[in-house]
């Protein structure tokens, strides 16, 4: 009876190490599914964050020329009231030397 009982509680230990195993493996392949899953969001967030950058210094270059090209009408406004300011002001002082004469 006594070997029985020994290859009874051998075959139950074998099992139990053959069933640890197998959950630590499982555990194990669990867990290297989801390092690879937090590894590809990381490489989305990266992508992500590329392409918000290149986007933002598209809108930059956009936006700089935006105030160029706006300075540069108000520049021109500037310049042609200036001449209009000279031009009244020539014109008055005609209209003052024709009176006088």
């Amino acid at each position: 009876m006594k070997p029985f009982l020994f290859l009874l509680l051998f075959s139950s230990a074998t099992l139990l190490t053959v069933s640890c195993n197998k959950q630590k493996q499982a555990i194990d392949a669990q867990n290297d599914a989801t390092q690879t899953a937090i590894d590809h969001q990381k490489d989305a967030v990266d992508a992500a964050a590329k392409e918000a950058k290149t986007q933002t210094d598209i809108d930059a270059k956009i936006d700089k020329a935006n105030i160029t090209a706006g300075q540069a009408a108000d520049q021109a406004q500037l310049d042609a009231d200036k001449k209009k300011a000279d031009a009244e002001a020539e014109a008055a002082k005609a209209k003052v030397d024709a009176v006088q004469k």
